[in-house]
């Protein structure tokens, strides 16, 4: 996964606020739990040192998107009194949390982007079709909101959609005239969105003849079926129930594919593990994608600097002439800025593997 995303993040001077929050709405108290949860963090996030400017601006924004039912997430990052990034997530983090930092903590908006797959989803009977194409992370330009989840876009239908999906068609007659029509449809949003995956849902005839048309045939795609279709609210939460299955299902296939690639890296040589060899491979710039376990209740604290933002190091003295201007975070949130402003990638390390400190990296070049 490209990190790029993350940068803006890091082009701030002064205190970061991170918030990771749980806005999953499932039921009519939704409103008030989130307002609690927020209640809470916010105090724990004075405590820490942030101004009310900064906090005002997150809670200006907080509170998730109420046209998504369902479960859902949320990180927002803000700074010197305004907001520098919203991020909608596909699920909830696995705590509230609230960081003030000298740079962002930007972990479980990194898990869950990663755990998604451009794709496109059709929705077929035998009068027509829906052809939507999902992008990763898709901004909904009107609220400066990134939503991370594809499946999110399913639900969030009042909005009308042409700032959330990349790609969408109407079709009508497919089963009697326009199959061939529809395949050129999902082949172009295929291409817009570079989708790794075809979710096709609805009619099983209508299904079946889609398939068979030419231009679908030798896509390097993977063509999946699913539950649920066109047919109003009830097919819809369907829909999005077997895409959200679907995509856990290929995107834990993707992880354990990229995990082979680092295994097949260790035996050249070029792969490395714990977070001193990679905080080494990332301060020289030689890391390709980095990889990072998801669970770091464990996750030791390491030193690094505004200056040399790619050096994280054990101590303030390992930083040279940037000791005195030292800062102390969570390993991974160093690493991830180290890895983004590096140009590397990411991937989460499958859970069940175990790699020292739970932190890898497949390096461009061997060391000299």
């Amino acid at each position: 996964m490209d990190l790029a995303f993350l940068r803006p993040l890091y082009e701030v001077t002064g205190p970061v606020v991170s918030v990771h929050l749980d806005t999953s709405r499932e039921d009519r108290d939704a409103d008030k739990r989130i307002e609690l949860a927020w209640r809470q963090l916010r105090k724990e996030l004075a405590g820490q040192g942030a101004d009310a400017a900064t906090l005002d601006a997150v809670e200006g924004e907080m509170g998730g998107s109420p046209d998504v039912v369902g479960p859902q997430g949320e990180s927002l990052f803000a700074a010197n009194g305004r907001l520098l990034a919203v991020h909608t997530l596909t699920a909830p983090p696995s705590r509230n949390r609230g960081v003030v930092g000298p740079v962002a903590d930007p972990l479980e908006t990194v898990l869950d982007r990663d755990r998604q797959l451009p794709y496109v989803m059709v929705a077929i009977d035998r009068q027509g079709g829906d052809i939507d194409g999902y992008a990763i992370g898709a901004l909904d330009a009107t609220r400066s909101r990134s939503f991370n989840g594809s499946t999110l876009h399913i639900t969030r239908v009042k909005a009308g959609g042409p700032s959330m999906a990349s790609y969408h068609r109407r079709t009508e007659n497919v089963w009697d005239r326009n199959a061939a029509g529809v395949a050129d449809e999902i082949a172009g949003a295929v291409a817009a969105v570079d989708a790794a995956v075809v979710f096709i849902g609805g009619d099983d005839k209508a299904a079946a003849a889609l398939r068979e048309q030419r231009a679908l045939q030798g896509m390097d795609v993977e063509f999946v079926d699913i539950s649920g279709g066109r047919g109003g609210e009830d097919a819809l939460e369907s829909l999005r129930r077997s895409v959200d299955e679907a995509l856990t299902s290929v995107s834990a296939r993707a992880h354990a594919e990229a995990f082979q690639e680092y295994v097949a890296a260790v035996g050249e040589g070029r792969g490395v593990s714990s977070l001193p060899a990679v905080s080494d491979a990332l301060a020289q710039g030689r890391v390709e994608t980095l990889l990072l376990s998801a669970d770091r209740s464990a996750d030791p604290a390491k030193w690094s600097s505004l200056g040399m933002p790619l050096l994280v190091a054990s101590s303030p003295k390992a930083l040279g002439q940037d000791a005195d201007s030292g800062f102390e975070m969570p390993a991974a949130a160093l690493v991830l800025r180290a890895a983004a402003l590096s140009d590397a990638g990411f991937t989460e390390i499958p859970a069940g593997l175990d790699v020292a400190d739970g932190c890898a990296a497949v390096q461009r070049y061997l060391p000299d």
